[in-house]
C-alpha cells in the first residue's frame, strides 16, 4: 500500500471521518427510498415509472463505480469519494421540488452516478484504513451508514407526521453529504494500493475466485437490501394499508437490526470464522423475506424486515473485508470489481420487485430474494479460504 500526503493524521481520526462518509451515504439513500411514496404522489407517477427510474439509477451507479476506480487509480480513492458525495448532494437537492418527469429522472440519473462512486470508494477507503489500524473495523464503518439510515427514516416519519414534507428530510441529507465531501477532500485516507499486478496477471485469473465468491455474496445481500429499502414503505402503505407516518417504520426496523448486527460483527466474525457467519447471515436473509411472503400482516412484515436486516448487516462488510484482505496489495481494484455485483442485486431488488407489483403483488414479489439466498448458500463455504494465488511461471 502506498501512502499519500496527509498520513500524519491519526488513523483512528481518519477512520471516524470515513465513517462520516458512510453516514452521509446512508442518510441520503434512506431519505430517498422512504420518500418514494411522497414522490409518487407529487409527480403523479405509478410503480412502473418508479421502477424505470430506479433502473436508471442502478445503471448510472454501475458507471459511477467504474468511474471511481479510474479516479482512484489516477489520484486516489479519497477524491473519488469526495466527488461522489458532491454529486449525491446535488442529486438529493434536485429531488426536493417538483419538476417535469423527464427532468426528475435526469436528476436521479446524476444521483445514481454519485451513489456508485461513493459505494466503491467507501469500501476502498475502509479497507485501507482497516489495514493501517491493523484490526477489523469494516462492520463498524458500515454501522455508521446504518445509524444514519435509521435517523433518516425517523426524520422522514416525523416530517410527514408534522406536515413539513419529505423535502425537509431529503434536504438535510443533501447538505450533510456536501459538508462531509468538503472536509474529506483533503482528509480522507490518502493511501493507494498497487494497480494491475495481481489483478491483471494471467488475465485476472489470480483474483477471479475472490471477485466471483465475494461478488455473489454482495449480489445477494444487496438484492435483499434493495428489495426492503425500496419497497418496504410502499408495501406497508399500499398493500397492508399502514398509515403514511407508519410506513417508514418497517425500513427503520430493518436498519435497526442491521445496526445491531454490525456493531457486534467485528467481535464475532474473527472468533466464529467467516464461513459460518456467511452461511448464517444468508439464512437470516432468506427467513426474513420468507416471513413477509407467508404472513401478510403489518407486524409480521416489520418483523421479517428486521430478521433479514440481521443477515444483510453482517454479510456486506464481511464480503468486502474478505475481498480486500485476500488481495490486499490490489484492494482498490479488486473491491471496485466486487462492488459491481452490488448493482445486479439492486437491479433485481428494486426494479424486478416493482415490475412484479402489478401482476402478482409486492407480497409475492419478495419470493425473489428468498430464491437468491438459496442459490448463493453453497458459495458461502468458500469465503474463508480465499486468497490471491500467484500466477504460474512458464
Amino acid at each position: 500500500m502506498n501512502d499519500g500526503k496527509g498520513s500524519e493524521m491519526p488513523a483512528g481520526a481518519r477512520a471516524r471521518l470515513i465513517g462520516a462518509g458512510y453516514a452521509a451515504q446512508g442518510l441520503g439513500y434512506a431519505a430517498v427510498v422512504t420518500a418514494l411514496p411522497a414522490f409518487k404522489d407529487r409527480q403523479g407517477v405509478d410503480d412502473t415509472f418508479v421502477s424505470a427510474v430506479l433502473l436508471l439509477v442502478v445503471v448510472a451507479a454501475a458507471g459511477g463505480s467504474v468511474l471511481a476506480d479510474r479516479i482512484a487509480a489516477r489520484w486516489g480513492s479519497r477524491y473519488a469519494l469526495a466527488s461522489g458525495l458532491f454529486l449525491i448532494g446535488a442529486g438529493l437537492a434536485g429531488t426536493t421540488f417538483w419538476s417535469p418527469n423527464a427532468i426528475f429522472a435526469a436528476i436521479f440519473l446524476a444521483y445514481g452516478v454519485g451513489l456508485g462512486a461513493v459505494d466503491a470508494s467507501l469500501s476502498m477507503q475502509g479497507v485501507l484504513v482497516q489495514a493501517r489500524l491493523g484490526r477489523s473495523v469494516m462492520s463498524r464503518l458500515f454501522a455508521a451508514y446504518t445509524a444514519a439510515a435509521i435517523a433518516a427514516a425517523l426524520l422522514m416519519s416525523g416530517a410527514l407526521k408534522t406536515g413539513a414534507g419529505a423535502a425537509v428530510a431529503v434536504g438535510v441529507a443533501a447538505v450533510f453529504a456536501v459538508l462531509v465531501g468538503l472536509v474529506g477532500w483533503r482528509r480522507f485516507e490518502p493511501g493507494r494500493t498497487l494497480r494491475s499486478s495481481a489483478a491483471h496477471a494471467g488475465s485476472g485469473r489470480t483474483v477471479r475466485p475472490i471477485v466471483l465468491v465475494c461478488g455473489l455474496l454482495i449480489f445477494t445481500a444487496f438484492l435483499v437490501d434493495s428489495a426492503i429499502s425500496t419497497w418496504s414503505s410502499v408495501y406497508l402503505q399500499d398493500s397492508l394499508a399502514a398509515a403514511p407516518a407508519a410506513a417508514p417504520l418497517g425500513y427503520a426496523a430493518y436498519q435497526g437490526a442491521v445496526l445491531v448486527s454490525r456493531l457486534v460483527a467485528d467481535h464475532v466474525v474473527p472468533r466464529a470464522g467467516r464461513t459460518l457467519i456467511a452461511v448464517g447471515a444468508l439464512m437470516f436473509c432468506g427467513i426474513g423475506c420468507g416471513l413477509v411472503v407467508v404472513l401478510p400482516a403489518i407486524g409480521a412484515a416489520v418483523t421479517g424486515f428486521a430478521v433479514a436486516g440481521i443477515g444483510v448487516g453482517v454479510l456486506v462488510p464481511l464480503a468486502f473485508s474478505a475481498a480486500g484482505e485476500a488481495a490486499l496489495e490490489n484492494s482498490d481494484e479488486v473491491i471496485a470489481k466486487v462492488n459491481l455485483f452490488n448493482y445486479g442485486g439492486a437491479l433485481l431488488g428494486a426494479v424486478l420487485l416493482g415490475a412484479l407489483s402489478e401482476p402478482i403483488g409486492l407480497r409475492w414479489a419478495f419470493v425473489i430474494p428468498v430464491i437468491a439466498v438459496l442459490v448463493t448458500l453453497p458459495l458461502a463455504r468458500r469465503v474463508g479460504r480465499l486468497t490471491a494465488r500467484e500466477p504460474a511461471v512458464s
